[in-house]
């Protein structure tokens, strides 16, 4: 039911999304619009030896895409490029391949396993760390 994609967890996270607005002077700057929902997130990063030590965003998203925006907040200050990249994969695979829930600091995404049987909300869940990892990847 999609009472267990929208659970009170979902609800708080995408009411405390942190880091929101945008860098003055950023490494990357990327928008990223679903064509299925129009849902938007627009990412700042700024990358120091691989490790991302600045971040800001916009999100115009339903609250799953802004439950995802707002771990990914929470997170990626700190995180390495490998690690951003390997978390967009595992996201992917747990959506579209029934595979784990990613642990340790980035746990809170297991709040997000319901929505794999709702492809039409995988678009919005997503676009937060294809933002990112366009960002990472291209600079």
């Amino acid at each position: 039911m999609l009472d267990d994609v929208y659970n009170n967890k979902i609800i708080e996270l995408a009411a405390n999304i942190s880091h929101i607005g945008r860098l003055k002077n950023p490494s990357r700057s990327v928008t990223k619009v679903s064509r299925l929902c129009g849902s938007k997130v627009t990412v700042d990063i700024v990358l120091s030896d691989n490790i991302v030590t600045e971040f800001a965003h916009e999100v115009k998203a339903c609250a799953l895409g802004q439950a995802s925006s707002s771990i990914m907040a929470s997170n990626i200050i700190g995180s390495t490029v490998d690690e951003l990249l390997l978390i967009g994969e595992q996201m992917n695979k747990m959506l579209k391949e029934h595979g784990p829930a990613p642990e340790g600091k980035w746990s809170d995404l297991g709040y997000l396993e319901p929505v794999r049987d709702y492809k039409s909300r995988h678009s919005s869940t997503l676009l937060t760390f294809e933002a990112v990892n366009e960002a990472i990847q291209d600079n």
